[in-house]
């Protein structure tokens, strides 16, 4: 089964979508969307520097992605403005990949790829990759949810009941760049943070509770994966931008669907 690509590509979207669902859940609570955006750029700067080093790209871009999002999260903690420290930081990150990259043999013809997912390229190894990388994920959102939740209400209540919300958001800082360097294969890195935001999204106004809302993204997330790789089976489209394509499609519906509800 495993040797059919569509296949794989099918269970890659899927697994990436189990960790994005939930994960994108609290970008969307806590409007970390930028916060994610810098995060997934960064990505090309650990692709670059892993082959530059002979490394497994996994490994690279799941260390740059680390050091960013914690660098991001002390800053946030110290009171700088996050709107211009993101800006500058996201940007110069994904600048700096793409220098680098130009010095690698072979890299500048697969940057594409890698900027906007290879999802049909993606091997057995890729797949254990993905499929581990979103049980960890959400192995760790389970395992704190409450204070998670506690956390992302209200900071003052969180002190209250025993937390420390910045413990918090360091918990969700690394499942952040996992996700990044689970889903640079699948999406790019350009659009990671639109399979974060876009499911979540959607699922949103369709729930009633968080948790209710954390499930149906992981069900859009995976109905997009899949919708977007027909249409790219039939129209010989890009697998990853049809993803996120299928997935705003899903957004329109529910927000019409969740307006006309509520009318």
């Amino acid at each position: 089964m495993l040797d059919d690509f569509l296949m794989r590509a099918a269970l890659a979207g899927v697994g990436l979508s189990l960790a994005t669902g939930p994960l994108g859940s609290f970008v969307v609570w806590r409007r970390m969307a930028y916060f994610g955006d810098a995060t997934a750029h960064a990505a090309i700067l650990g692709v670059a520097l892993a082959l530059a080093l002979d490394l497994p790209v996994g490994l690279g871009t799941l260390a740059v992605a680390l050091a960013m999002a914690v660098t991001v999260a002390s800053l946030a903690a110290r009171g700088w403005a996050m709107d211009t420290t993101l800006g500058v930081l996201a940007h110069s990150a994904l600048a700096f990949g793409l220098v680098g990259a130009s010095f690698v043999a072979g890299l500048r013809t697969d940057l594409q790829a890698w900027l906007f997912g290879d999802i049909l390229a993606v091997s057995r190894g890729d797949l254990a990759f993905i499929w581990g990388g979103a049980l960890v994920v959400v192995a760790l959102l389970v395992w704190r949810w409450q204070a998670l939740l506690t956390a992302t209400l209200n900071e003052d209540l969180a002190y209250a009941s025993g937390l420390n919300p910045d413990r918090e958001r360091l918990i969700l800082t690394i499942a952040l760049a996992v996700v990044v360097a689970v889903a640079i294969k699948v999406v790019g890195a350009l659009l990671i943070a639109a399979m974060l935001i876009i499911p979540a999204a959607a699922a949103r106004g369709l729930s009633r509770s968080p948790e209710a809302m954390a499930v149906l993204a992981v069900a859009i997330g995976a109905a997009a994966s899949l919708a977007g790789l027909q249409l790219s089976l039939w129209q010989d489209t890009p697998a990853g931008p049809s993803i996120i394509a299928a997935a705003a499609v899903i957004f329109a519906l529910s927000a019409s669907f969740g307006k006309m509800r509520r009318s």
